[in-house]
């Protein structure tokens, strides 16, 4: 039985102040903290509540706002994330299962926690994780890893991020809107996640009481953008690998292209040297795939996943293809 108080924040500003006490975690859709809670990940002494705060979808200025507090559904059906952000709408509707969806935010999906195994066995451990007990080893490096990073891990922790719109934010060159107690900042999406090794040890770039109040894309006429989620089966199933694509196209040959995968690492990974190497291509499976193929070279396999560097290839290809208007 966990004990804690519970706080109802009525807007960001009284929010911020709550979570600036000790042993303060927001909750929002609930999703996330409280399986944290009862895996033992967490213990908070205090509970503020985020309901109903930071919801809605605009257009202002040039940039598509989206609600930190918006739910996966609510995204994934609002007709402007629909038109200029499509990659997104995807990527929300194939999250988990419409339950969850029904009650998950987009502020909390982006900060969920990884679905490693060894990560979500219910206290005390009986193996160790580096996440959960710095120190003391990473089990999955040299256990059952078919799941686990081929991108940015280290001996220190080889598990991947699971978030999916996460990995579309990351290729729409989407910002987070961030309130704290010194005031309002801007990050890149791609900056949020911290990979395994950092010498914080934490697993994002937010300070202690800051909340993500929204999210910031820009709006680009002329592009299409899909997202691509390989899985085991359709729904509530988390991705084996995903892709993200955002391509704009005239008279037949890729001006830009922007590619991140997803359940690759411990961030959305975007592929840069492959973005740059589509432009002037015709968006066929001929031209794109070399390139494609190229970036993934940095890719280091573990003993049960080199199957993962295929799989992100064929969905990458599959991405950029399906947004170049080819698929």
């Amino acid at each position: 039985m966990h004990d804690f108080t519970y706080v109802r924040a009525r807007d960001p500003q009284e929010a911020v102040r709550a979570l600036a006490q000790p042993g303060a975690a927001a909750i929002a859709g609930g999703t996330e903290l409280l399986n944290w809670i009862r895996l033992g990940v967490a213990a908070p002494a205090r509970l503020v509540d985020l309901a109903g705060l930071n919801r809605g979808v605009a257009l202002e200025a040039g940039s598509l706002i989206i609600g930190a507090g918006a739910t996966l559904a609510e995204i994934g059906d609002d007709p402007l994330v629909q038109r200029h952000a499509a990659v997104l709408a995807e990527a929300c509707l194939r999250s988990a299962s419409p339950q969850v969806r029904n009650r998950a935010t987009l502020g909390g999906n982006v900060l969920q926690k990884t679905r490693c195994a060894y990560f979500r066995a219910e206290a005390p451990l009986p193996w160790a994780c580096n996440r959960r007990a710095p120190g003391s080893g990473c089990a999955a490096l040299a256990g059952v890893n078919e799941r686990h990073a081929v991108l940015g891990w280290t001996n220190a922790c080889v598990a991947t991020h699971p978030s999916d719109p996460a990995v579309a934010l990351a290729c729409l060159d989407a910002e987070l809107d961030i309130l704290g107690r010194a005031g309002r900042r801007r990050l890149a999406m791609t900056e949020l996640h911290r990979l395994p090794g950092d010498a914080t040890g934490a697993d994002t770039r937010l300070e202690a009481g800051e909340l993500i109040v929204g999210f910031r894309i820009p709006v680009r006429s002329g592009e299409r953008s899909t997202y691509v989620k390989v899985r085991e089966r359709e729904s509530f199933e988390y991705a084996l690998v995903s892709a993200a694509a955002a391509v704009s196209v005239t008279e037949g040959r890729i001006q830009v292209a922007r590619l991140a995968l997803g359940s690759v690492a411990m961030k959305p990974w975007r592929l840069a040297t492959a973005e740059g190497a589509l432009a002037g291509r015709p968006p066929t499976r001929d031209a794109v795939g070399p390139p494609i193929r190229a970036a993934l070279t940095e890719a280091r396999p573990l003993t049960h996943n080199g199957h993962k560097i295929e799989l992100a290839a064929r969905a990458a290809i599959r991405a950029v293809l399906a947004a170049g208007g080819a698929a």
